[in-house]
């Protein structure tokens, strides 16, 4: 199974972009920070761009968050980047089989609720909460003054 890491890196470039304001912002030193390549940070800043969530001009390297950062929701993120659903049925079953033919309608039910709930969460989790945490975080650990 592969997995998507496209909301944690959005949040990521985010929160150094707030975090970092006066550094050094760009594509190269954001993804030194992910560990990712810097077309990979240029793709995420253009759906942020896209999405509402960032601001940045042509030629310039000063990215900044569009809104507040109390006001960007993970939510607003998920739908940014990866709007996709976080459960997938397999739609390869047996029709014939009476487990194989009705599985899909089944779990696709679950499924909708499962994502509903995640969204619903997902809403009451502000960038500036996980902002606090990264910032609390690194200064317990002396990396931040």
């Amino acid at each position: 199974m592969q997995y998507s890491h496209k909301l944690s890196d959005a949040v990521h470039v985010l929160a150094y972009v707030q975090i970092g304001a006066g550094w050094d912002l760009s594509s190269k030193k954001i993804a030194a920070s992910i560990e990712a390549n810097p077309s990979v940070v240029r793709r995420l800043m253009a759906m942020l761009v896209k999405g509402g969530l960032l601001t940045s001009h042509p030629g310039m390297v000063q990215p900044a968050l569009a809104r507040p950062a109390a006001e960007i929701s993970l939510l607003d993120v998920y739908r940014a980047v990866d709007p996709t659903a976080l459960l997938h049925v397999d739609e390869k079953t047996n029709p014939q089989c009476p487990i194989g033919g009705n599985i899909q309608e089944t779990l696709n039910e679950v499924y909708d609720q499962v994502q509903q709930a995640a969204e619903a969460e997902m809403a009451k989790v502000s960038l500036q909460q996980i902002i606090d945490g990264i910032v609390g975080r690194a200064k317990a650990r002396k990396m931040m003054a």
